[in-house]
């Protein structure tokens, strides 16, 4: 050896043929900056190419460990600082590796080894160590900052070692040991559903281990998997003493509440919401005025009254952020005793409420508005479905006496409906965008499974409803704006220029312009005008609405870019949302002219929490379902249904089952015989050698060939092609197809 190594001897004992130490590696670095494989071996006199190999194989070590990055090509390596170390959220995938999410760069990959140390959810500080062959940065986690849960669901499980429980998704890399004592102490058998606490953390070497603290044996799958997900997912299921006790101090009011409020009493306000619905958060009221005008009132619970500001309610709420919605369970972000009583507009009770009083023109245009505290009592009860009925035949004997027999409620909703047609003319005036897509709910049997997927509709009722609540909404928004209120906007900002160039390719399917950078709602609108009626509209609209971006809460207003409002905010829903909540809050203080309430959180703070309570209760609802429709396929393994073609990708074709609502994955090696090449901008999947065509909007048989329940993730075998879509038509010409394998980006073979 030429280099003066103090770790010599320890190497020159360990290896036949030494190399420089990782201690020296370093130095070196240190000192002369970053170097390639090359200088290293350079500086160390290295020409032996077994030693020069050993020497590559080391470095290779090191940055595996973390203790040097490597950037560039050739690689040029460097030592690792603290500065490299950044802070995230592992995310967890089904196949055992996962990310660190970082909020400033892009998220590290974790190989399986790294996933050792952690679950799904935990904080972590980690650094970037390589960047792999796909152009990702992997990472080494350095500690674990904060474990996301210690409580745990799985099954029980055996193998040679001894007892464990095996997690479900995302968490399955991760099984957790348990003594015998653990297993005969509650009387557990192999495969029955468990709760286990998490004793000692995993590392590299060992599992983690636990004690299992529950049975839950006695729980249908519906609600087994609800309470994984909530525990999987970090959401507040349980109310404190504290809250409780807040909650359940307060009576009936009183004439001490009503002091300062406005008395509808004798307004005929009525509630319409779903036939299941348990709390009725807003009641409506219209007349007409002189000139043909309008007067419609909003009334929204009065959550505000109750949920003082910083107290253990409010910070339960804050905690929260909105109600989480299951099939057949709501986890709310307020005790029941709220939500479902004092908080509920239910039918002939005093209730507190704020109120948005609007005028409108007779062309459908606000003309003013004022917001107050006031003391309601809901004069019916009705149900979107019994609207309907009402408005398709007005003597229907099954529509309810508190309808049909209250003149004044009767023409108050004849008024709301003649209402409704003029607000749906402002609302195609201004481009809002109308999507035909299907919402589904989930019939259960009496053991919890499914007994049907049925689409939800939306009638007038409905609509109306909406269309009163989007013009209290938008009156609040100008009102907070105009008096410079601390609330949260509903901001929908317009789509990125790459996913407006996807649509601007796409449309070209139906012969229309689309721009290729800042588009309006118009030009959403004339798509969404001329595919409505197709066949495939759902398909097509799915894929427009997946262009767009997500809504945020915020304290500065940009509008919203789907409503088509310029200013936007919630206030109809303080019952299950906070900003709604805040809102309330601010609009009272400003209208009674009170002191506004002092937070202990700040408006960015909240814009940030409530945005992220939002994203973590729809993960977690679409998680369930997702669970729920697996579960429910893999009885009809074998069986085969009709479905329609509803997402194309260079990996395949995802299906919806058309009387099912089910999505699955035909793999694009089961699509046909022939070599497939994904066309992204037509959306396509084109056989190259016969032109046969797949895509959106195809009407296709499938085969269910099987379900992954870790992955959530249903394959189908195509039997079939029934019908094409209308712009699938035709197979390709030579030359068309010649033009698709150049402007194709990906292709894949049947294998």
């Amino acid at each position: 050896m030429s280099w003066n190594d103090p770790n010599a001897s320890a190497e020159a004992q360990k290896y036949d043929n030494p190399v420089p130490s990782r201690e020296l590696i370093l130095s070196t670095i240190n000192e002369q900056g970053e170097l390639t494989h090359q200088q290293l071996a350079k500086a160390f006199n290295i020409d032996d190419p077994d030693q020069f190999d050993a020497l590559g194989n080391r470095l290779k070590a090191m940055a595996r460990d973390g203790q040097v990055n490597r950037d560039g090509r050739p690689y040029r390596y460097r030592t690792v600082t603290q500065q490299d170390v950044v802070s995230g959220t592992v995310s967890a995938h089904a196949k055992g590796f996962g990310f660190v999410l970082l909020s400033d760069m892009p998220d590290l990959f974790l190989h399986e080894k790294q996933m050792r140390w952690v679950f799904n959810g935990d904080k972590v500080n980690a650094i970037g160590t390589s960047t792999d062959n796909r152009g990702r940065t992997e990472g080494r986690i350095v500690e674990v900052t904060e474990r996301h849960q210690n409580q745990f669901i799985g099954t029980l499980a055996q193998d040679e070692d001894g007892y464990c429980v095996e997690l479900g998704s995302p968490n399955n890399h991760q099984p957790i040991t348990v003594t015998d004592d653990s297993v005969q102490a509650l009387g557990a058998k192999l495969g029955d559903p468990v709760k286990v606490d998490v004793i000692d953390w995993p590392n590299q070497h060992e599992f983690a281990t636990g004690k299992i603290t529950e049975l839950l044996n006695d729980d249908n799958d519906r609600e087994l998997i609800i309470e994984t997900t909530l525990l999987n997912y970090d959401i507040p299921s349980e109310f404190s003493e504290a809250v409780l006790k807040q909650a359940n101090d307060y009576k009936e009011p009183t004439e001490k509440d009503l002091k300062g409020r406005t008395d509808l009493r004798e307004l005929p306000l009525v509630t319409i919401d779903g036939a299941d619905a348990r709390d009725f958060d807003d009641a409506v009221f219209a007349e007409k005025r002189s000139g043909g005008n309008y007067r419609v009132l909003v009334a929204i619970a009065d959550v505000s009254y109750y949920v003082t500001p910083n107290s253990a309610l409010d910070q339960e709420a804050y905690e929260r952020g909105t109600s989480v919605y299951f099939p057949h369970r709501v986890i709310p972000m307020l005790p029941e005793v709220l939500s479902n009583g004092l908080c509920s507009l239910n039918p002939d009770v005093d209730r507190l409420c704020m109120v948005a009083d609007i005028k409108v023109s007779r062309a459908g245009k606000v003309t003013g508005y004022e917001f107050y505290p006031a003391v309601m009592n809901s004069q019916a009860r009705l149900t979107y479905d019994q609207v309907n009925d009402y408005f398709t035949n007005p003597k229907d004997d099954s529509i309810p006496k508190s309808l049909t027999d209250n003149k004044a409620v009767k023409k108050s909703v004849d008024t709301l409906h003649q209402l409704y047609d003029l607000l749906l003319k402002k609302r195609e005036e201004r481009h809002a965008m109308e999507f035909e897509t299907v919402e589904t709910y989930i019939e259960f049997n009496e053991k919890g499974g499914i007994a049907a997927i049925l689409p939800r509709t939306r009638g007038d009722a409905h609509k109306l409803i909406e269309e009163c609540m989007l013009l209290a909404n938008t009156c609040a928004a100008n009102f907070a704006l105009k008096h410079e209120l601390p609330v949260l906007y509903r901001n929908h900002d317009k789509p990125d220029g790459e996913k407006s160039m996807r649509i601007h390719e796409f449309a070209k399917n139906f012969g229309l312009s689309f721009p290729e950078e800042n588009p309006t709602q118009a030009d959403y609108q004339r798509i969404i005008e001329a595919t409505k009626d197709r066949p495939d509209a759902i398909s097509v609209h799915s894929m427009l609405l997946r262009s767009m971006m997500q809504a945020k809460y915020a304290p500065d207003n940009i509008g919203h870019f789907g409503l088509a409002y310029d200013e936007y905010s919630h206030f109809t829903s303080p019952i299950r949302r906070y900003p709604d909540l805040m809102l309330h809050r601010a609009l009272k203080a400003k209208v009674t002219n009170s002191k506004q309430p002092e937070m202990e959180f700040s408006l960015e703070g909240a814009g940030t929490q409530t945005s992220d309570t939002e994203r973590r209760a729809e993960k977690a609802s679409r998680y369930v379902e997702s669970w729920l429709k697996s579960h429910y396929m893999k009885d009809h393994v074998g069986e085969e249904f009709e479905g329609v073609v509803t997402t194309v990708t260079n990996f395949g074709l995802f299906v919806t089952l058309k009387d099912l609502y089910i999505d699955g994955l035909v793999h694009i090696s089961n699509v046909g015989d022939d070599f497939f090449v994904y066309d992204e901008r037509q959306q396509q999947l084109v056989g190259k050698d016969k032109g046969t065509l797949f895509g959106l909007g195809d009407s296709v048989r499938v085969k269910v060939a099987g379900v992954n329940m870790d992955l959530l993730q249903i394959d189908f075998d195509l039997k079939a092609k029934l019908q094409s879509s209308e712009m699938n038509q035709t197979e390709a010409s030579p030359a068309k197809k010649k033009r698709r394998r150049s402007n194709s980006n990906g292709n894949s073979k049947k294998d």
